[in-house]
């Protein structure tokens, strides 16, 4: 199967001269969930702020924390030299994009000032205010920001080989741009074919929980266009009751799924692989094991807080999030809940929601300005609603724009997008418009 491009997809719709003007206006919008704060002053200080983490949230917060204070010394802790757009990942493992697109500099989007620790934080202790490096580093700080992310906990599924992704149809988008450009590997070579696919989803919190469903709505598409989609069974596989959290996305995947072919089980959870024999175990609540050989599985790993914040005191110990290891922070300030200098960003707060780029586009504003209260004197001022979006892709040239809250309420941003029909602009939104925006945050201009 060639490389696949959005303009030859058959079913696109023409972008007329008069479409692309208003196309242009469009992008000209301001970015949906942004968040405008109260211009003020900088605020003197000479506090030392740590940041564990140079993923989209830690560098957005850095950036703006870098304009909000003044004498600050503000600290990045992270090894990576290579920054991700993760995204992206969905489209590079459905052919739409090369695996370049996702893959930048670390160094380029370091804010100017900032002090760059190139090691990993491997522990907290909040009450003495520092954090311990895997190189052995002992950091002090007066306030700390978490932007960690999380675990992708494939030691979970007994037989399960992040190495073998691309090699007998088993893929996983979420690991890496190579795990993603290999999972298209494996995608091409089954669609080529034709046979039985298997799509799971795990029961824990995700990052990006539209992935899953993103990838399979794309399997069909790509199964469609190789024309081998009449031998061809898709079956989504939920450890859920459900295949995604929000009601009214979930009823309208589950309705188009129906409508396309595609089998859906829910309360079963991916358990265990055998790579090599193209089968996978699954285990439903009662105990009971089930055997589902497959020619393509997608693996969407059960996911937790990373060791070094879940083996900590900033952890949940109890209620919904203790098991993960998530951090405690209040969902509405996204300050910790029992260390006052302490706030989190992103994928690793236990919060009932956001865990996708476009809720650090939202926070990460918050956040800041929260910090930059707290140092001042005052109390944090700004809430934050719980904000996420995902661009739900349904086929080569078409998407949802989906955006909701924490109480799962559906909350469109643009007038001329329907968050539950399907366009071409919401796939242009995905396809084009998003990674200048996440450029924009990571520089802490929206």
């Amino acid at each position: 199967m060639p490389q696949a491009r959005p303009s030859t997809s058959s079913d696109a719709p023409r972008v007329d001269a008069g479409r692309r003007r208003w196309l242009g206006a469009a992008a000209a919008l301001p970015l949906a969930g942004a968040a405008t704060m109260p211009a003020r002053a900088a605020v003197k200080t000479s506090a030392r702020i740590v940041i564990a983490g140079s993923g989209l949230g830690g560098i957005a917060v850095a950036s703006r924390l870098s304009r909000l204070l003044d004498g600050a010394r503000i600290t990045i802790v992270d090894r990576k030299e290579e920054h991700n757009y993760q995204p992206g990942y969905t489209l590079v493992a459905t052919g739409v994009w090369p695996v370049d697109k996702v893959q930048d500099r670390n160094a380029d989007f370091q804010p100017a000032g900032i002090e760059w620790v190139k090691d990993m934080v491997a522990a907290f202790d909040p009450a003495a205010n520092a954090v311990v490096t895997a190189g052995g580093q002992r950091i002090g700080y007066d306030f700390l920001v978490v932007a960690t992310g999380v675990h992708l906990d494939y030691a979970q599924i007994e037989g399960m080989d992040v190495g073998a992704i691309g090699r007998n149809g088993l893929a996983s988008v979420y690991p890496s741009p190579q795990a993603a450009q290999a999972t298209w590997a494996a995608m091409q070579a089954f669609a080529a074919k034709g046979g039985d696919a298997v799509m799971t989803l795990p029961a824990t919190p995700l990052k990006c929980a539209g992935a899953p469903l993103k990838m399979t709505f794309m399997l069909r598409d790509r199964l469609l266009q190789a024309g081998t989609l009449d031998r061809s069974k898709v079956l989504f596989m939920s450890a859920l009751g459900n295949v995604f959290g929000v009601k009214p996305v979930n009823d309208n995947v589950l309705q188009r799924w129906q409508q396309l072919g595609i089998a859906v089980e829910t309360t079963h959870k991916l358990a265990a692989v055998d790579i090599g024999a193209r089968r996978a175990t699954f285990v439903t609540p009662e105990g009971e094991k089930v055997e589902q050989p497959y020619d393509f599985l997608h693996v969407v790993p059960p996911m937790r807080a990373p060791d070094a914040v879940k083996n900590s005191d900033l952890a949940w110990k109890e209620g919904p999030f203790a098991a993960g290891g998530w951090l405690e922070v209040d969902k509405s300030t996204l300050r910790h809940r029992r260390f006052p200098n302490v706030f989190g960003i992103g994928d690793i707060n236990g919060t009932p929601r956001g865990k996708t780029a476009a809720t650090v586009k939202k926070s990460a504003p918050i956040v800041a300005h929260n910090l930059a209260e707290v140092i001042a004197g005052r109390q944090p001022d700004q809430p934050f609603d719980g904000y996420t979006s995902c661009p739900l892709i349904t086929r080569e040239g078409s998407a949802m724009l989906i955006e909701f809250d924490y109480e799962g309420r559906l909350t469109p941003s643009l007038p001329m997008i329907e968050p539950l029909q399907d366009s071409y602009f919401a796939w242009l939104m995905k396809y084009r418009m998003l990674k200048p925006a996440y450029l924009a945050v990571l520089k802490g201009r929206v």
